[in-house]
């Protein structure tokens, strides 16, 4: 089929999730549907379940559920708020729904990560025989000091790994048949100023890719095949260029953090992104060719984005093939399609939405 739909968030409210259609014979985007939802949970992360029958979203100080039956046709059923430490679902606090992730296996549990203040616990939902997040199954432990912004699980689906960004750190867990987790290890990231915000897994199972926001690289880690524990390869690769000016001479703030990586449909290539801190400088978007066994071979490329991203500039793969990588932006309100052929890596199309925080991740229906 020549058309895909994609489904995108608002940092901001008021919420809603917008679909957008791309037509990859002849290379354009559209806004198709604006779906109204609760507006004082607008989502900062989605993603599917896995038989895209449901939309789960990080929104504010709650965990949402989306029924899917069309493009068009998203119905809001429930909402959850965080769980864990008391203060994080309190209106007073900073504390905010960052990250969640779908297991693709029974029993099909949700795995949710809130941010910044309170926010030491990950919540793990059970969800209803049609998808819908139904109760919290568990609110397990990490630090006082964690702020996990990403996870991923194993191609088994038995450990789970977390980009812990204000602890410095990456934690395993195993997961329990009944979707609950354990804790197994806890390793601080490779330099005090790293950072880990994102993690991606090679469909191998080998290899891990830790994505540092303040270090501005991608790290390798090989998983012990023992422990399942990473163990970090001592190959890094910028997420920036080499050489350009990372700190705000007046202030000595950083002017770019990295934020997502994502393996593509074969397993062959990965994309990555950064973010800068300010309008007026670009982001970027970095691509890699890996080995069958997932270890890294060589960065391909590193360009410029059009704008700074803003919160976003997350990078979307799509889940059939190679070609199509979608990049979003709040700091405009672009969707832009990317094509990647014979390892070059060019846009074909885009749209810009101006509605309030338009540009999260945007994830792929069909």
């Amino acid at each position: 089929m020549p058309i895909h739909h994609l489904m995108i968030g608002t940092w901001t409210p008021p919420g809603a999730i917008f679909t957008v259609a791309f037509d990859d014979e002849k290379l354009t985007l559209e806004l198709v549907h604006r779906t109204p939802i609760p507006e004082d949970e607008p989502i900062s992360w989605m993603t599917f379940d896995h038989a895209k029958k449901n939309i789960y979203g990080a929104a504010m100080k709650k965990w949402s559920s989306f029924a899917v039956k069309s493009p068009t046709d998203i119905l809001h059923e429930v909402s959850h708020p965080i769980g864990g430490d008391p203060q994080a679902a309190s209106p007073d606090t900073n504390t905010r729904a960052i990250f969640l992730l779908a297991a693709k296996q029974p029993p099909y549990a949700v795995y949710c990560n809130p941010f910044y203040n309170h926010a030491g616990y990950g919540n793990v939902f059970q969800v209803s025989p049609t998808g819908m997040l139904a109760s919290n199954k568990q609110n397990y432990p990490y630090s006082p000091q964690t702020g996990i912004h990403g996870m991923v699980f194993d191609p088994t689906e038995t450990y789970l790994y977390s980009a812990d960004l204000t602890g410095n750190a990456i934690w395993t867990h195993h997961k329990r048949t009944n979707g609950t987790v354990e804790l197994v290890s806890h390793l601080p990231a490779p330099a005090p100023g790293d950072h880990p915000r994102w993690v991606a897994m090679h469909p191998s199972g080998q290899y891990l890719y830790v994505l540092m926001e303040a270090g501005n690289r991608l790290c390798e880690y090989v998983i012990d095949p023992t422990t399942r524990c990473p163990v970090y390869t001592h190959h890094s690769f910028p997420l920036i260029p080499p050489g350009i000016r990372t700190h705000d001479p007046e202030t000595g703030k950083g002017l770019y953090r990295s934020d997502v990586c994502a393996v593509s449909f074969s397993g062959k290539y990965m994309f990555a992104s950064a973010r800068a801190n300010k309008f007026d400088l670009t982001g970027y978007v970095a691509a890699f060719r890996l080995r069958d066994c997932g270890s890294i071979e060589r960065q391909l490329c590193l360009m410029p984005t059009p704008t700074s991203g803003g919160h976003s500039n997350a990078v979307s793969p799509c889940d059939w093939s190679d070609e199509w990588v979608a990049i979003t932006d709040d700091q405009e309100g672009w969707v832009e399609m990317y094509r990647w052929t014979d390892e070059v890596l060019h846009r074909v199309a885009r749209v810009r939405i101006p509605e309030p925080g338009f540009g999260m991740n945007a994830i792929w229906y069909d």
